[in-house]
């Protein structure tokens, strides 16, 4: 087997604007950019993009023109550049398609699923194989192995065999919160020396079946709960016995984002305001994304819509863009006052609601307010339940009186 190198990058998300910024549209632009100054640097013998190419498969003008650009000095190169779709990038329908299509057919891609064989072959160094993304776990387990019997991987043990897929497994190492795994690892076959995977966007690096399964994670940042994660590709190197030596490449042009995690239970909404505002200003860095997270449980009387978010945003003077998070939460009833109040069986349903209604307004009103709000509330069910519009509108007008 003669020696090669590959480059192994995956959800580059071109074209995403994020929070709505032009700017941000542009960094995806520029981490593209870089990735390619820096492939063109190492000269691999090719190029891997597994998935999420685009943000979605309709790109802007703007968006394609410069990743042709980019494409086009990679051909210039000599590097032809190996690439499946992603959840973002695959064609929504028949007729729409993807825009991989045509960058294929104009030669500054090579779209594998499309080819024959969904595969491209290097003379005595390598075969590539890539399957389709079928966006749901329904879909991937009953399209995947139907598209894997027409289009049979031919593996070559005489040579180094990848398998290119863009799907989060099933395995509990890999999938962060806010990504659900696609498919299980059996329906991936075992006879590869390496899996160029995508849309998992940290980077993982390890065993899997007869090979190793690789994430580069993305080029910039998609969520901010990816702050600290670093942002890059991996170059991989196979020597004359086959052995893979991936060596991760960071990279630099990547949007810093400034994470700013506080708990605020107990605390007024005004108070909330001033110190979110204090926590912006100390964090203020030029260029920067700021994300305030607010977490915590209100006092009984407060409201997440007293926070003054407007002025959280406009709290920093050198950042990009000031992005608070709310997740406070109201007071609620607690679960053992709740369990206390239903499992009782001697009492009926009007006295329960009454009791529980009248556990959360006493938090807010004076005894004899909430006990007529209490009262009013358990009164509406029946007329509201049964569309009783004037008697509804009674018990209203008797609430405010």
């Amino acid at each position: 087997m003669k020696t090669f190198s590959f480059v192994h990058a995956a959800d580059l998300h071109l074209g995403y604007s994020q929070y709505g910024l032009e700017a941000r549209r542009e960094d995806f632009d520029k981490a593209f950019c870089e990735l390619v100054d820096k492939t063109l640097e190492l000269k691999p013998t090719f190029m891997i993009i597994a998935g999420d190419l685009f943000h979605n498969a309709r790109p802007s003008n703007v968006t394609l023109e410069n990743a042709v650009k980019n494409f086009s000095r990679l051909r210039e190169a000599g590097i032809p550049v190996l690439v499946v779709d992603g959840s973002h990038d695959s064609a929504p329908n028949v007729v729409t398609s993807t825009i991989l299509n045509p960058l294929d057919s104009a030669g500054l891609i090579y779209f594998l699923p499309r080819h024959e064989g969904a595969c491209w072959r290097k003379p005595e160094c390598c075969y590539v194989y890539g399957v389709p993304n079928f966006r749901t776990r329904r879909k991937t387990e009953e399209m995947l192995p139907a598209f894997m019997e027409k289009n049979k991987p031919t593996t070559d043990p005489s040579l180094f065999n990848i398998f290119v897929f863009h799907m989060a497994l099933e395995m509990p190492e890999l999938n962060p919160p806010y990504i659900e795994a696609e498919g299980s690892p059996e329906l991936i076959p075992g006879d590869f020396n390496y899996y160029a995977a995508g849309h998992v966007h940290a980077p993982y690096l390890g065993k899997f079946k007869n090979g190793l399964l690789v994430y580069p994670g993305s080029t910039e940042t998609i969520n901010y709960d990816e702050a600290k994660t670093e942002k890059g590709f991996y170059y991989v190197e196979v020597d004359e016995k086959g052995e893979a030596s991936p060596q991760f490449i960071k990279l630099k042009s990547p949007r810093k984002f400034v994470v700013l995690e506080q708990d605020f239970s107990g605390v007024a909404a005004p108070k909330i305001t001033e110190l979110a505002v204090q926590l912006v200003k100390g964090a203020d860095e030029e260029g920067a994304i700021l994300v305030p997270v607010l977490k915590g449980v209100l006092p009984a009387e407060a409201s997440r819509a007293d926070v003054d978010v407007a002025q959280i945003r406009s709290a920093a003077e050198k950042a990009l863009l000031v992005h608070p998070v709310v997740l406070l939460r109201e007071s609620e009833v607690p679960e053992a006052v709740v369990r206390s109040i239903f499992e009782s069986e001697v009492k009926d349903l009007k006295t329960k609601s009454f009791e529980y209604f009248m556990q959360i307004f006493t938090e807010r009103f004076s005894p004899e307010q909430a006990e007529k709000i209490a009262r009013a509330a358990v009164n509406l069910i029946e007329p509201l339940t049964k569309r009783q519009d004037e008697k509804v509108k009674q018990i209203l007008e008797e609430l405010v009186q």
